[in-house]
């Protein structure tokens, strides 16, 4: 008698530790789907929605120019994020302190175009990664803050601005060879080169009246573009 109930003792033991093992497995197995169902989700369908795609943005900066006299000013911009075609386009509509312009940054060709939209002129330069996020990156800051915030608009913290200047040197001759989503942009269109300056200087008066200043967004602060012809 005392044998039998060791033998059924040990074969209730052994059964009960089969179905904890079974209900850990099955636990998980069911976390295991719910993360690769959330991360297919987050990144395979959402980047495909339109509304998940483009993005109206708010960023609220300060100039160390204007600052003592303006004090915080907001830079807004419409942002596109293509990730399967690995482009950015960025439209800066008109505001006070930035000219109106279209912004192209085409990673797989390694180039950003800017559309003057006042002059209707193109200018050409290389994709600076040092500056410009990754769709991918950028991509994930934006929804991050939409998820975040839930407004229809992305409003982003205060930042700062970095400027950078663009020197005209010469004339683009074909820009279908600038592939397609530039050449969209640009085609039939007056197109230029641009070379970047790399020295810093103080820029006069006289000087800024042949730049074009284009504030811009497409990192964790806002970007000063001054296109400027040779002097």
């Amino acid at each position: 008698q005392v044998s039998g109930e060791l033998v059924w003792a040990g074969q209730t033991r052994s059964s009960l530790s089969g179905l904890c093992c079974l209900t850990t497995a099955l636990i998980v197995f069911t976390c295991s789907l719910i993360y690769a169902s959330v991360y297919i989700y987050r990144y395979y369908i959402i980047p495909q929605a339109p509304d998940q795609s483009r993005f109206h943005c708010h960023v609220p900066y300060e100039s160390a120019v204007s600052a003592p006299l303006r004090g915080a000013e907001e830079l807004e911009e419409n942002v596109g994020i293509f990730l399967q075609e690995n482009y950015e386009q960025l439209t800066i509509p008109k505001i006070t302190t930035s000219d109106p312009a279209t912004i192209i940054h085409d990673f797989n060709q390694g180039l950003t175009a800017y559309h003057d939209v006042e002059r209707d002129k193109c200018y050409i330069t290389e994709l600076n990664s040092t500056i410009v996020m990754p769709p991918r990156n950028l991509w994930e800051l934006l929804i991050n803050v939409k998820l975040r915030t839930r407004n229809k608009g992305i409003y982003l913290p205060q930042t700062f601005v970095v400027r950078e200047e663009l020197v005209v040197t010469g004339l683009v001759s074909d820009t279908q060879e600038l592939g397609v989503f530039i050449h969209r942009l640009c085609k039939d269109k007056e197109t230029f080169h641009l070379q970047r300056r790399i020295t810093r200087r103080r820029i006069f008066r006289r000087e800024l009246q042949n730049c074009r200043p284009i504030r811009h967004f497409e990192n964790t602060f806002v970007m000063e573009t001054l296109i400027c012809e040779s002097v």
